[in-house]
């Protein structure tokens, strides 16, 4: 009887370690996932699944987690642009643009990184970064696209023409164009219908006399085109 109250006792312990020990360990994920993100998280679980091979192994590399960029922008009509990410503390993130080496930072306290004033070239870049923490780095991560872009989009208003007279009894007239694909238009300062081909269209209600129409083409780089008609209604 005492044997067996001994084991029950001794397994019971092993329980409590156990249970403990578990409650630890979520607590130290969540930490690390509400503090510095996926990226460190990764590296904690790599490091515990290798924590009984690099003691028998003291030469063994540490792993880098791939760092993470923050999928702010893809278009823009700046020369320069701004890139946000983020890996785990205490390293070193490289950052490509065209698969050239164009700057590298070190990460702040929580694992964030930002690079300022990167250069880009006229048309499509394309950006991604790798970290290194000693002699050891990570894979790249994901890349981002970013265009480049300074050319207005085209703009064509096929109806009304322009100084087209319309009668007293008209209270609505369609205001209809083409521009490039991919281009939101706005038809006095409300957006109009578009299609995938550049195809758009308005139906502005007329009062009477002269009024003027403004139509502005804006493309996902910010580049704009704006045209003005005047027609009138007679009264």
């Amino acid at each position: 009887m005492a044997t067996s109250s001994r084991l029950s006792k001794s397994l019971e312990r092993k329980s409590e370690k156990r249970l403990i020990l578990s409650v630890l360990g979520i607590v130290i994920v969540l930490f690390l996932l509400f503090r510095y993100g996926m990226p460190a998280l990764i590296s904690f679980s790599d490091f515990m699944a290798g924590s009984g091979s690099s003691q028998t192994n003291s030469g063994s590399k540490t792993f880098v987690a791939v760092p993470i960029i923050n999928d702010s922008i893809s278009a823009t009509n700046s020369a320069t642009t701004t890139i946000d990410g983020n890996a785990a503390p205490k390293e070193k993130i490289e950052l490509y643009v065209n698969d050239n080496l164009a700057d590298s930072v070190d990460t702040k306290d929580d694992g964030t990184f930002h690079f300022k004033d990167v250069a880009l070239t006229l048309g499509n870049n394309v950006v991604k970064v790798k970290a290194n923490k000693g002699s050891v780095e990570s894979d790249f991560s994901d890349s981002l696209t970013i265009q480049y872009k300074t050319t207005s989009p085209g703009l064509l208003i096929e109806e009304p023409s322009n100084s087209q007279n319309f009668p007293k009894e008209t209270e609505n007239i369609s205001v209809k164009g083409k521009t490039d694909p991919d281009v939101k238009v706005t038809v006095n300062g409300f957006w109009a219908i578009d299609d995938d081909s550049g195809n758009f269209s308005y139906n502005l209600p007329l009062q009477g006399g002269t009024t003027t129409i403004k139509v502005v083409a804006t493309d996902s780089a910010g580049n704009s085109s704006e045209k003005d008609i005047n027609v009138t209604k007679d009264q």
